[in-house]
């Protein structure tokens, strides 16, 4: 949702943008700044937006989200088997006996298995 918003955004800055330095041609000392102004901001802007997407590395590090590194399972203990199902739905049997299943969402994980 934020990524559209964004995008929506940047669109209409551009748009608006192009409008107010085509509306009128350039006249020398005067209006002319404003037009300068909304150029400048809007390439501010797209620079600002640039970044704020791109991946967060530099010198080779990652600043991203954090991570906290492998998950430790415990002694004699590693990832299942990858599975995947229906989490979070609700289920009920409607008057002719059949299950009626509605909402969740589709997920995979991998349980841990100990020895």
């Amino acid at each position: 949702m934020t990524k559209q918003f964004t995008r929506a955004l940047l669109a209409l800055t551009i748009v608006l943008g192009l409008a107010a330095t085509a509306s009128r041609p350039a006249e020398a000392g005067r209006g002319s700044g404003v037009a300068a102004g909304v150029a400048v901001g809007t390439l501010l802007g797209l620079g600002i937006a640039g970044a704020y997407a791109g991946p967060r590395y530099y010198g080779g590090r990652y600043y991203g989200p954090p991570y906290y590194g492998p998950a430790y399972y415990g002694a004699g203990c590693y990832p299942g088997p990858r599975q995947c199902g229906p989490v979070a739905r609700s289920c009920w049997r409607n008057p002719y006996g059949e299950t009626v299943c509605r909402g969740g969402e589709w997920r995979c994980w991998r349980p841990t298995v100990c020895n």
